[in-house]
């Protein structure tokens, strides 16, 4: 009798992972440059084309959508008190019957057009897509063959994960995908409990049905309570699934919604793995890795709705999005200014914008969505030479905004006294973060120095705008004159040709 091969790999993952005392990072390091260790990934380079594209779209969509509550609603809806428990108790019926695998059928992704949304994505500026693999609800986006809760088999029945990399790669943008699994096992462990009060006191939760823990996982141990659980077997099964994930559609970034999981034995492993795999493919590693951690050049560091106070040496990133994580119907999309902010802000620190794009539970945008990747994609088109390809200045900017940095701050209210600096080639770009009402733009850190040859500007450009613009440096600043402002001006962008060009005074 013959055996499929993919049955053979699949019963090898299975040994893999319940083998006890099996460690995940040795597979990672085998017939490999990177090791699972510190120093090794040290030898890592982030690749040119991430520092390039500064801008991707991230599709976070999945089952969660579907009550358009918003996020982490799979885990809400067992929290007794929160609006999401009510709002799942009238609408759906008691979690100890009808919990979020019931909420998974629902949907159905039946206006989703990957090629169509990928297209609309390239035109507003993105140079790279990431693709949800897996939530904390532990439901994958992708075929897999460990795992049954998956798209192709429930909810859509559709290859989410692949029909996304098709469209991105048709579209010429670079693909990754995002991983939220390393929690999972944690996070669902409200499923498993009861409701303290009511009629239905004391009637266990659908999660606590061990047929049911293929979705909500088997109880956790007693102190078992942190983002990353302590458990072996659980550490093993994160390795092998999105070692499966990597392994069958190669991306070119992995997102971790954390540090790195599970300590260095196992997350450091699967890193490497990462690596080598793409070292493989095109001789040296072309992919990405970004988490919440800091890295010294090891992985990308990634901010979840925050910003960098100033430059840093290493190649970063910002999570954020216009909205909640998954739709929710009681919020309000941010403005086109705030993304366009946002973006020159992160790029003018030597990071890049990962912008979620919500998308409705049947895959669709909405209209107020589509009218602002249009008018992002207009301010793109005319000031995309400062921003792709750039680098930074010898300071990022000046003005009265200074970000403190740090996670889950990205609220600020720039003017056009803000300004962020970028470089690509002896080029040097000016962006105020607004227009100025008298049409006359100082830019203090250009001001006349009392160094001989230091300062000299020859040309000032604004984009979008034909012919030379006339300027005056003193000892406050570039004073530059600006022509009429016609219509709605979110930057003033400035291209700069001069000579030894150094910060007077210093912005940071």
């Amino acid at each position: 009798m013959k055996i499929k091969s993919s049955f053979l790999v699949s019963a090898a993952v299975v040994l893999f992972v319940l083998t006890p005392g099996l460690r995940p990072s040795a597979a990672a390091a085998k017939d490999g440059v990177f090791q699972p260790s510190m120093e090794s990934l040290t030898n890592y380079s982030c690749p040119e084309w991430f520092r390039d594209a500064k801008f991707g779209i991230w599709a976070h969509w999945g089952p969660q959508a579907v009550p358009m509550h918003g996020d982490w609603y799979a885990r809400k809806l067992y929290e007794p008190g929160s609006a999401d428990y009510k709002d799942h108790l009238a609408r759906y019926g008691h979690p100890s019957t009808n919990g979020y695998k019931d909420i998974i059928p629902l949907w159905k992704a039946e206006k989703w057009d990957p090629n169509r949304l990928m297209s609309l994505y390239k035109k507003a500026g993105a140079k790279y897509f990431v693709s949800m693999g897996t939530h904390h609800d532990n439901f994958f986006l992708w075929n897999s063959k460990l795992h049954r809760w998956n798209s192709v088999n429930m909810g859509p029945h559709r290859d989410v994960v692949g029909e996304w990399q098709k469209a991105a790669i048709k579209n010429g943008l670079r693909f990754g995908v995002s991983e939220h699994l390393g929690a999972s096992f944690t996070w669902f462990q409200s499923s498993h409990r009861s409701d303290l009060s009511g009629p239905m006191a004391g009637v266990p939760y659908d999660g606590a049905n061990s047929n049911n823990w293929d979705l909500y996982h088997f109880p956790a141990e007693p102190g078992d309570t942190g983002w990353y659980s302590k458990n072996p077997r659980w550490q093993q099964t994160w390795f092998s699934e999105i070692k499966e994930l990597v392994d069958d559609y190669h991306p070119d970034l992995l997102y971790t919604d954390g540090g790195v999981p599970f300590g260095n034995e196992v997350g450091l492993g699967l890193i490497a793995h990462l690596y080598n795999g793409g070292a493989a493919r095109r001789g040296k590693a072309q992919v990405v890795y970004t988490c919440k951690q800091k890295s010294e050049g090891r992985w990308v560091e990634d901010l979840e709705r925050g910003v960098m106070p100033g430059i840093n040496p290493y190649p970063w990133q910002t999570d954020t999005s216009i909205g909640d994580w998954f739709y929710n119907s009681q919020w309000h999309f941010r403005p086109v200014s705030w993304t366009i902010h946002m973006l020159v802000d992160i790029v003018s620190k030597n990071g890049n914008l990962l912008l979620n794009v919500v998308q409705r539970p049947d895959g669709s945008l909405d209209p107020e969505v589509e009218q602002m990747l249009r008018e992002l994609a207009a301010w793109t088109s005319v000031n995309g030479k400062a921003i792709y390809g750039s680098r930074p200045w010898l300071v990022y900017g000046e003005g009265p905004v200074r970000a403190k940095g740090g996670h889950f701050r990205e609220e600020f209210a720039y003017t056009a006294k803000d300004i962020r600096f970028t470089t690509r080639g002896k080029t040097l770009y000016a962006i105020a973060l607004g227009w100025p009402e008298d049409n006359r733009l100082i830019i203090k850190s250009l001001a006349k120095s009392a160094e001989p040859k230091v300062n000299h500007i020859r040309r000032v450009e604004l984009l979008g705008h034909k012919g030379k613009l006339p300027f005056e440096q003193t000892t406050e600043g570039l004073v530059v004159t600006l022509p009429q402002r016609e219509g709605t001006v979110y930057t003033t962008a400035l291209s700069i040709a001069g000579d030894n060009l150094k910060p007077i005074p210093a912005a940071e």
